[in-house]
């Protein structure tokens, strides 16, 4: 045989072999940028789905805080406090003592939770309303501070008492 018949056999399958290995790498690098695509929205998916996954937590965790604050602000609107004053005169020989008592209590719907809470506070002339005796003495109303137990109240006196009839 002839070498020249040789290399014509021979040139067609090095052509098609060459061809065969080029076009593999080709498509192995169209695969490639196929395959960074894919991973690329895989990436972008699952950054939207875990973004999701938070905003959706935090609106359950704020839909529950929301849920126990409207719990908790219905059940405290149950209570209310019962109040009760009346005037005492302690009379004996050297003095005489004028004193409000002030009572409240405790309750949730209609269930007393305490006993009656009492507060006696001595009452002197020139206070002008019941309101301002009782202010700040009352244990179940609001933490306000609380004056002396032994503060003296002034109370208005009658016209008859200032010589004004």
């Amino acid at each position: 045989m002839n070498m020249d018949a040789f290399i014509w056999i021979l040139l067609p399958v090095f052509v098609a072999a060459g061809s065969a290995l080029l076009s593999y790498y080709i498509m192995q690098a169209r695969m490639e940028v196929a395959i960074a695509k894919e991973r690329e929205s895989l990436a972008e998916a699952n950054a939207l789905i875990n973004s999701n996954k938070v905003t959706l937590e935090e609106r359950i965790r704020a839909a529950e805080e929301s849920t126990r604050r409207k719990a908790l602000d219905d059940f405290m609107i149950e209570f209310r406090v019962e109040e009760r004053h009346y005037f005492r005169e302690n009379k004996s020989i050297s003095s005489q003592k004028k004193a409000m008592i002030l009572q409240e209590r405790l309750f949730f719907r209609n269930i007393p939770l305490s006993n009656w809470v009492e507060h006696e506070m001595i009452v002197e002339d020139n206070v002008p309303e019941v309101e301002q005796l009782t202010r700040g003495r009352s244990v179940f109303n609001g933490p306000k501070a609380l004056p002396d137990e032994g503060a003296v109240i002034r109370m208005p006196q009658p016209p008859a008492a200032m010589g004004l009839t």
